[in-house]
């Protein structure tokens, strides 16, 4: 068998270094060294062990093939040559605009799974593709994950071999290119082939040492690792950066650039010139099963609602309709960070243990296995302390490179958690969800809010996030009432209202509590619950600022940039824009230890600061406009080059918005801080 498939092997081979090369060179950049070195490794790949339907690639029985090492992109779009989905014609459009074949793979084109690229998710991602494979759908396909040398670096990657050892995923094969040279020069083990494998073998896998263009010991490898049930595989290739082209082999100063057309001409002729072969890959097995995630729900939902005025954490709420959500649908899954008492996500691991995966401390490999199970057709939620999803934040931002559709709750937010200090609050968690692109970014502050919102969330397209609090909160809506993604709700209104205060999650309560001592003093608020940050509720919010002649205190439990009080001012901005009197609460010095209302009173953001803002943002009056931005008056000019003196308020106005786009401002903003500066 061997000696029969040699030989096509190598032509295989030539055909993937030729098309590489021949790629990169016509769009002038590109990683073709790091593709001719693992040209080998997946000419025997294709041509004996991967199974993969090319007329059906949405086959859920196929093989999944993750290019872990992204930039080498030119050797997967010369497979799919290879295999008839590319052609020759498309090939030559690598990474030009509107070209399916971009610098790094990217979803939807056939074999891509997933977006790679940032080195040190393909692995976890696989992780989580195998899990799926092996417990929720006893699925007979394999993933292959092939790897660079300088990304076993990372350490997701070794995240990623900890939990294929603890899971026994023996349908997962890791091919490690071991070319020796990175970007710079020589990677930390170069050639040192046994010191990966005595890795490996530490984390519990089976380790391969072979050499990398031998196509027999490829193939008798690939064989070993197919064979194995219980135990994840790591073959170790020795290979060449640049393989089959004498100028550039095994040479430094050569990764990310492409041959000049002279160059690449002269590699062609030593490869043995162009090669249009396309071959058949091994059909997957037969499909026995329904496809995974399609399943119709077999029950209806029916969610956990407590009376209003009851006291629960909205983070015991999230607990409470994951199970609920499970026992209607079969597809829904749940990870969590090793928290799930915390997070209250054991209540879906009592009830459905079998589809509840603990990730441990390993927030990278947490989230990247929602990702994994997400391309199996799973519903996936992860859950962790909000503080902690910082670490995966890579993880959530290639996973919307990847159109994922990932749903993360972050609980503990906040100073309101109180004694454990600030290394457990979670601070940054709405400003780096509400970056993600296409995200949905949501802060309940009941449980029956909550409640609806997860069941909400279940079906929103893309990275979607859910910030609970530690603190029970009173349930402050009844069964019947609905929360639409990009709404918002009115607690609080009047025809007298003079002011509007909005706030979300723990915040409202505060806000609440300040609305009835102002209402005592006279004082009539309109509260407005600002649960959809992302998107939020440019209407509703706009139309209260208005109705209180645009007086306006924002306040949040999450530092001053990137937050809820930047999605309002976002919202009161844009191309017509609402020069309201603005004041935003957040928390803006290094918090502390202390109790839940301790810490909160400290950072400035309890109903005693709300009641002094609204007082502040009232004695301004409807005279002084103020920025939307920065809540500064309008009337006091930035400097811009070449403008002229303004002549009137409203010109004012527009010269200090202008300013916002202008350097000049950071110093002028900085010089009136200490002066009659609002916030």
């Amino acid at each position: 068998m061997m000696k029969k498939i040699t030989p096509e092997v190598t032509e295989l081979a030539a055909q993937l270094r030729v098309d590489s090369v021949r790629s990169s060179t016509a769009a002038g950049s590109g990683h073709p060294t790091s593709s001719l070195s693992a040209a080998d490794l997946m000419a025997v790949l294709m041509q004996d062990f991967l199974r993969w339907d090319v007329r059906n690639p949405k086959n859920p029985n196929n093989d999944h093939l993750i290019f872990s090492k992204g930039h080498a992109s030119p050797l997967l779009y010369a497979m799919l040559k290879a295999v008839g989905v590319v052609s020759n014609a498309e090939l030559l459009t690598f990474r030009r605009f509107g070209s399916r074949l971009q610098g790094h793979p990217v979803p939807p084109l056939p074999m891509v799974d997933v977006a790679t690229g940032s080195l040190g998710q393909g692995l976890p991602v696989g992780v989580g593709i195998a899990l799926s494979g092996k417990y929720l759908e006893n699925a007979p396909y394999r993933v292959w994950v092939l790897l660079g040398d300088s990304e076993m670096s990372e350490g997701s990657v070794w995240e990623a071999f900890d939990h294929a050892r603890y899971y026994r995923l023996g349908n997962l094969i890791a091919i490690l290119d071991m070319n020796r040279l990175g970007q710079r020069g020589q990677t930390p083990l170069g050639w040192d082939a046994p010191a990966y494998a005595e890795r490996a073998r530490a984390f519990g896998w089976r380790a391969i040492t072979i050499d990398g263009h031998d196509p027999i010991a490829i193939d008798e490898a690939y064989a070993e690792a197919v064979h194995e049930t219980e135990q994840p595989t790591l073959i170790v290739a020795q290979t060449v950066k640049g393989k089959g082209v004498s100028l550039v082999a095994n040479k430094e100063g050569w990764h990310g650039k492409a041959l000049d057309q002279e160059q690449c001409a002269a590699a062609i002729a030593e490869l043995g010139g162009l090669r249009n072969a396309v071959i058949e890959l091994h059909a997957p097995p037969p499909i026995s099963t329904e496809p995974p995630g399609i399943t119709p729900s077999a029950k209806p939902l029916k969610l956990p609602l407590e009376e209003v005025g009851a006291k629960v954490a909205t983070r015991k709420a999230y607990g409470d309709a994951l199970a609920a959500l499970g026992a209607a649908r079969s597809d829904v899954v749940v990870l969590d960070g090793e928290v799930s008492n915390s997070t209250y996500a054991e209540i879906f691991k009592k009830a459905f243990p079998e589809r509840f995966f603990e990730m441990f401390i390993a927030e990278q490999q947490m989230v990247a296995a929602a990702v994994g199970m997400n391309v199996r057709g799973r519903v996936a939620f992860a859950s962790t302390f909000a503080a902690f999803l910082s670490r995966a934040y890579d993880f959530i931002r290639m996973a919307a490179v990847s159109r994922a559709n990932v749903r993360l709750c972050g609980s503990h937010a906040g100073v309101s958690i109180g004694e454990d200090g600030p290394s457990q609050m979670g601070l940054e968690d709405l400003a780096m969800m509400r970056a993600v692109e296409g995200s949905t970014v949501l802060y309940p502050s009941c449980a029956n809010q909550t409640a609806k919102l997860v069941a909400t969330m279940a079906d929103i397209p893309g990275i979607s996030y859910l910030r609970t609090t530690r603190e029970k909160t009173p349930v402050l809506y009844a069964a019947n009432e609905d929360f639409p993604v990009g709404g918002s709700k009115v607690l609080r209104q009047s025809p007298r209202d003079r002011v509007t205060i909005i706030g979300a999650g723990i915040t409202l309560h505060e806000a609440l509590a300040a609305s009835d001592r102002l209402a005592k003093e006279g004082v009539p608020a309109r509260v407005i619950d600002a649960y959809s940050v992302k998107p939020i509720d440019d209407e509703g919010i706009r139309a209260a600022v208005e109705a209180t002649a645009g007086a306006v205190v924002v306040v949040e439990d999450h530092w001053a940039e990137g937050g809820l009080g930047d999605a309002v001012r976002e919202c009161l901005g844009g191309e017509d824009p609402v020069f309201a009197r603005v004041i935003h609460l957040a928390v803006r010095a290094m918090p502390s230890s202390g109790t839940p209302q301790e810490t909160l009173r400290a950072a400035g953001i309890d109903a005693d600061a709300i009641v002094h803002a609204v007082q502040r943002v009232l004695e301004t009056g409807a005279e002084e406009r103020l920025c939307y931005l920065c809540g500064a008056p309008a009337s006091w000019q930035i400097a811009v080059a070449g403008e002229d003196e303004p002549s009137t308020e409203e010109d004012a106005c527009e010269v200090h918005a202008r300013g916002h786009r202008h350097l000049a401002h950071v110093h002028a903003h900085e010089a009136h801080q200490h002066g009659r500066h609002p916030n």
